[in-house]
């Protein structure tokens, strides 16, 4: 792709190519987009990069469609960042494993894909592919119920932080009045934060006693 902004508005018919295709069209779709030495990163699968990597995000995108051959899939969003060159890209799909009938798992993730720019073609290739899942999503895969232990296990680690800092409250205190955790102890002398306003902002300047 020539400019990486039509990269990113192009980019949910590629997700859809790559998820939702025939095998031909998702292997054209794959050796037109991704690098050779893409990578590809997943709770359950790993390539790192090396020449002719891409041949294994290749073997991993068809093996997921042979597990679940009828894929529902829609792009919510697509984020560029211009200055780093990745597209963040918030999906959700329903996977469903033919070998258990009646089983889906719907799961909401975010790809992000790491373009790199070729002076010989003069376009814009995805060089990795990182799906971000949350952990009560991507147990949906293999543990049919195993949401709910996520969800207790979450709840019980949130009611367990609130107390944790209820009960620890005088840590916070001496933090905030003692210690800088930015910064370390403080000076023997000590030191005072005055103001100064330097062309209309306000800044913090070190004022010594």
């Amino acid at each position: 792709m020539e400019d990486p902004e039509i990269f990113s508005q192009r980019n949910p018919s590629i997700i859809h190519r790559l998820t939702q295709s025939r095998p031909s069209e998702q292997r054209e779709t794959i050796e037109t987009y991704f690098t050779r030495d893409a990578s590809f990163t997943h709770p359950f699968v790993r390539t790192g990069s090396f020449e002719n990597s891409r041949l294994l995000i290749r073997a991993i995108y068809r093996w997921y469609k042979i597990m679940s051959p009828r894929i529902d899939l829609e792009v919510h969003s697509v984020a560029f960042d211009e200055a780093s060159l990745r597209l963040y890209v918030h999906l959700s799909q329903i996977f469903r494993i033919w070998l258990i009938p009646f089983y889906s798992a719907p799961v909401t993730l975010v790809t992000v894909l790491q373009l790199v720019h070729s002076s010989k073609t003069n376009r814009y290739y995805i060089s990795s592919q990182n799906d971000l899942y949350q952990v009560d999503q991507f147990v949906r895969f293999f543990w049919p119920g195993g949401v709910l232990v996520v969800w207790a296990w979450q709840i019980w680690a949130t009611v367990f932080s609130v107390l944790g800092a209820l009960l620890l409250a005088p840590v916070t205190w001496f933090e905030e009045k003692v210690y800088n955790p930015g910064g370390g102890w403080p000076s023997p002398e000590g030191v005072k934060i005055g103001r100064v306003r330097v062309e209309g902002l306000v800044q913090g300047v070190e004022v010594e006693d």
